[in-house]
Order: C-alpha cells, then structure tokens, then sequence
C-alpha cells in the first residue's frame, strides 16, 4: 500500500464532493460531454486508488461505490440530478484509471 496515493485519493475524493455541491448551472458541461468529464474524473480516482491500495478490484469497487455517493449528493442539490448515466461513466472511468495504474 502506498499511503501518499491514498492521502491523494482523498484528497481528491474531496474535491469531486465540493464541485457536486456547486448547484445546477455552475458547472456547466452539456450533455453528452459531461460523460466524458465524469469518465475522466473517475479515471483518476480509479488511477489513484490502485496505486494506492495495489488491487484493481478494490479500487475499481471504491470508486463506483463514491459515484454511488456522488450521485446520491447530487441529487440533494438545486439543480443537479442523479443519472445512471453519470455512474455508469464513472465506473468505466474508474476501470480504465484502475487498470492504466498497473501498466507501470
């Protein structure tokens, strides 16, 4: 395990919960990139994760299941929604950052 990955992590973690809290039209990305920004987002937590945790799996699961969260939050704030969409974009970013920390 490498905890500077994992400070890192959340680190960052806290940061994609800051700009879910930002309301609706503050953020901005139109409709179909913001799947693409959702994906890199969590690819790079997925990165992170592996890195710090040295298993894809339990990167790949921590970081749908803060989409998860993600998404709950979202829908908590004015303006913003939760899509199935978004975590399915989220878990596939998350797959591709988990598996690009092992190509090292």
């Amino acid at each position: 395990m490498r905890r500077r990955y994992l400070v890192l992590a959340a680190l960052y973690m806290a940061l994609i919960f800051f700009l879910s809290s930002l309301p609706g039209g503050t953020v901005g990305i139109p409709s179909p990139w913001d799947k693409l920004a959702h994906a890199l987002e969590y690819g790079l937590l997925g990165f992170l994760l592996a890195r710090g945790l040295g298993r894809r799996e339990g990167a790949v699961a921590l970081a749908v299941l803060y989409g998860l969260s993600d998404e709950l939050h979202q829908s908590l704030v004015p303006g913003r929604e939760a899509a199935a969409g978004d975590l399915l974009a989220d878990a596939v970013g998350a797959l591709v950052g988990a598996f690009a920390a092992r190509w090292r």
